[in-house]
């Protein structure tokens, strides 16, 4: 019996799945599709995170978040430190999201 994932996976997991005494079939993306399957793989993992039902469940999802914006800072050429100053330079200009606003509109003034 197959199962079917058609999805990126951690490195170590193809030496995971042979331990458990299973064969896994793979293949190395090309750069086109790794980054394609990134994006789609962080769709995959923000569901996860609204999916999570405790505070342990949702550190681990951050957690896969995290690592996933790594790959792909790393794919883009940048480090995860400069992904983070660049999010503390936005935040020092714009404010974080620790007030919680939630825009509802903007009155333009009529001249």
């Amino acid at each position: 019996m197959k199962n079917k994932y058609n999805k990126l996976v951690r490195d170590n997991i193809p030496n995971i799945i042979k331990e458990n005494g299973e064969e896994p079939i793979y293949h190395i993306l090309n750069d086109e599709e790794y980054w394609n399957a990134l994006l789609k793989k962080d769709t995959e993992e923000l569901e996860e995170v609204k999916e999570a039902e405790s505070k342990d469940e949702i550190l681990k999802e951050l957690g896969d978040k995290l690592e996933l914006i790594r790959a792909m800072a790393e794919y883009q050429g940048f480090t995860l430190e400069d992904v983070i100053k660049q999010a503390d330079k936005k935040r020092q200009t714009n404010g974080g999201f620790q007030k919680r606003l939630f825009l509802e509109t903007v009155k333009k003034e009529e001249k």
